[in-house]
């Protein structure tokens, strides 16, 4: 596994191609460059939403509830395999039927309180779905805790503003059809250049 120190982003331009490569432990702080991400919504066999709670020592939003994953594509790396080590790593799961549906989506937040007020995301983040088949055994240092919920409930509840997750994740929600995992895959060709690869 890679250790954090070494961990590696792609740092993008506004139109998303790479630009360069920095830490991870570098990136991320006041003014954050615009850098390559990716999101997982990861389904059960019975339809229902994995959603995670980041870990309270996080840096940027800790104790945030949010979906399943989120990660980084190392320099090179494929992002559709990036979705299936960073979720392994951090979850404990193999994943099935990975997809992507949400191909141009991008952000930028920045924590509101705490010790890390001020610090900020900023990422081009395409989004997937998946299945898994067990339940996750996240590593503690990244996930708090975590819970499986029916997907119809949750997302009326994101956008009726009943229950309070990421800002990434609120958007995302926002953007997603009614039923994730019966839509037809994005075209990857709409992916950002630098994940095109």
């Amino acid at each position: 596994m890679t250790s954090l120190d070494a961990e590696q982003v792609v740092l993008l331009d506004s139109d998303g191609h790479a630009i360069g490569a920095a830490a991870k432990t570098d990136v991320h702080g006041l003014d954050t460059p615009l850098h390559l991400a990716f999101s997982c919504y990861v389904f059960d066999g019975a339809g229902r939403l994995l959603i995670t709670q980041r870990a309270l020592a996080k840096p940027t939003f800790g104790g945030v509830w949010t979906n399943s994953c989120c990660g980084h594509p190392a320099p090179g790396e494929p992002i559709a395999d990036a979705v299936r080590r960073r979720t392994g790593q951090e979850l404990g799961l193999r994943l099935e039927k990975v997809k992507l549906v949400l191909p141009a989506f991008g952000y930028r937040a920045i924590v509101p309180s705490g010790p890390y007020a001020g610090w900020v995301e900023h990422e081009l983040c395409p989004v997937f779905t998946a299945i898994a088949t067990e339940d996750p055994q996240p590593d503690p240092t990244e996930v708090e805790t975590w819970e499986w919920v029916a997907w119809p409930e949750f997302r009326a509840d994101v956008l009726a503003g009943r229950r309070e997750v990421s800002q990434w994740c609120r958007e995302q929600v926002q953007l997603l059809p009614a039923d994730p995992l019966a839509a037809p895959a994005a075209d990857p060709g709409e992916l950002p250049p630098a994940a095109r690869g």
